[in-house]
């Protein structure tokens, strides 16, 4: 069994998780941690790579468990991630496709972060005809010895060696600029690749 984190518009390699087949299990019973992608998703822009980050509420500074996580709506923030990928994918091959989905899911007013991060979720497997073998947890999971415990390994500016993925290439509207750069968000792949997006999932995996 694979244990993932809550995420936003997780990266590739997330999604070749749920990808392959593997019983997973969302984890919402861990406490929230900032600076992952539980709230953030990394997108390809004429500038370079750019964070996005959805504000959370704080807590007074206590531990709170990401699943009662809940959504600052102070500030701009939807149209703001909304115009950036607008900004970003517009040129890009498939984007007009899909864009009308995406930006349904930003025009909702979600309370909490896990239920966007899965209506997020749920629009791009549907895109993608992946039908996941996901359950979400009800309690704190404890990994078994054979579990691929991954809640805090994918993540922002944490480097390891995953045996079991491996980026594929594919094309991206600024490689010319920046040359290919792996495992952005979803969004990347989807808005340039299109029904193509299996493929690279599929070569990403390693059995």
């Amino acid at each position: 069994m694979i244990i993932l984190s809550s995420a936003y518009l997780a990266p590739v390699q997330y999604y070749t998780k749920l990808y392959s087949g593997m019983p997973i299990i969302e984890e919402r019973h861990d406490h929230f941690v900032k600076q992952t992608y539980r709230n953030r998703c990394t997108i390809a822009t004429a500038q370079g790579p750019l964070s996005l980050s959805i504000p959370v509420k704080h807590n007074g500074g206590e531990k709170i468990r990401t699943g009662e996580v809940l959504i600052s709506n102070h500030g701009k923030w939807r149209s703001e991630h909304w115009h950036a990928l607008v900004s970003a994918y517009d040129n890009s091959p498939y984007f007009a496709y899909y864009a009308d989905d995406f930006k349904a899911v930003y025009d909702q007013d979600f309370e909490c972060l896990v239920d966007f991060n899965e209506a997020m979720e749920n629009l791009v497997c549907d895109l993608l005809s992946i039908s996941p073998h996901k359950q979400i947890s009800d309690h704190y999971v404890h990994p078994e010895e054979s579990d691929i415990d991954l809640r805090e390994l994918i993540r922002p500016k944490v480097k390891w060696n995953d045996q079991h993925f491996k980026p594929a290439p594919y094309y991206q509207v600024f490689q010319e600029k920046y040359g290919f750069l792996p495992n952005l968000s979803i969004v990347d792949l989807l808005f340039n690749m299109g029904p193509e997006s299996r493929i690279v999932l599929r070569n990403s995996w390693i059995r």
